[in-house]
């Protein structure tokens, strides 16, 4: 059935979420603080409104997708909630921390609104492709509301539990996959010191027990797997400066939960300097050239 969906934030994630939206018939109606995001949304179907409280006026579903917890609150608390109908659904689907997610549904409950939090996985690509995952928390009839939509974006949806449980899913996710890419990283050149070529490794590692997503699917090294971003100059993908990020917040998760995770904060240390040495805008993968130069 097509609906009136108001989508906030059409960044490098949003635009292709939104537009996949519109492929499927609703009426988009956008917002994005920069001004040619919202140029390109408007060429790819997305009614442009003047600001994110006009955009969600009349509107069924409200998606946000915005880059930390601070905007994502200062959204809800700008009106947002108000002016919007009290049928309507909102879906932040951000990535951001556990504690900022629990504090946007209190708000929305307040306001009367039911709210999902649903970060995604699958990067820039999964996002044009329609092949996301999303993680999602909060009540179980939001979910199922919600759940027709999210598969027009998406491919697999999952509801993990109550309201920040898609953050804390998303972040564990992203913790294992910081660690794994270094791991991996660390093999190859460890491969490379000791002769081994790059075919040889993969050849062994992708078909016993050291395969992962990081190295069957998304290979650092060029050559193994030609869709990797190691074959195209470790352009982004999924920006080290993300990985940072994510890795950052399941640290401050981490400190508030009592749980040790002595490998995620390494790797968190890990990615603060390569990103602090001007690679935040590399692919996470690129990661394995910080690891050359050091050995």
């Amino acid at each position: 059935m097509a609906e009136t969906i108001a989508f906030i934030g059409l960044g490098n994630m949003g635009l292709p979420m939104a537009t996949n939206l519109v492929k499927a018939g609703h009426a988009v109606h956008g917002f994005d603080v920069v001004p040619a995001a919202n140029e390109a949304a408007a060429k790819a179907g997305i009614q442009v409104t003047p600001s994110a409280v006009e955009a969600v006026k009349g509107a069924d579903i409200i998606v946000s997708m915005l880059p930390n917890g601070k905007l994502v609150l200062d959204l809800y608390g700008s009106g947002l909630l108000e002016a919007a109908p009290k049928s309507a659904l909102f879906i932040d689907s951000s990535t951001i921390d556990v504690a900022s997610a629990g504090k946007a549904h209190e708000l929305a409950e307040k306001a009367g609104q039911a709210s999902l939090d649903a970060p995604v996985s699958g990067g820039v690509g999964g996002a044009a492709a329609g092949t996301l995952t999303f993680m999602a928390g909060g009540a179980d009839a939001a979910f199922a509301r919600a759940k027709p939509i999210l598969e027009q974006m998406g491919k697999k949806i999952v509801h993990c539990g109550g309201a920040g449980a898609g953050q804390a899913a998303k972040i564990c996710n992203n913790m294992i996959l910081g660690i794994s890419m270094i791991a991996v990283g660390e093999a190859f050149v460890l491969g490379e010191k000791l002769g081994l070529s790059h075919q040889a490794l993969f050849d062994v590692a992708s078909t016993s027990s050291g395969q992962c997503w990081s190295l069957t699917t998304y290979c650092p090294v060029p050559g193994p797997v030609p869709t990797s971003p190691a074959n195209n100059d470790y352009k982004p993908g999924f920006a080290a400066a993300l990985m940072l990020k994510d890795l950052l917040l399941s640290q401050e998760a981490a400190s508030h939960a009592g749980a040790a995770t002595a490998l995620g904060k390494h790797a968190a240390d890990i990615y603060q300097t390569f990103v602090s040495e001007g690679q935040g805008g590399t692919d996470f993968s690129g990661i394995i050239n910080a690891i050359r130069s050091a050995s």
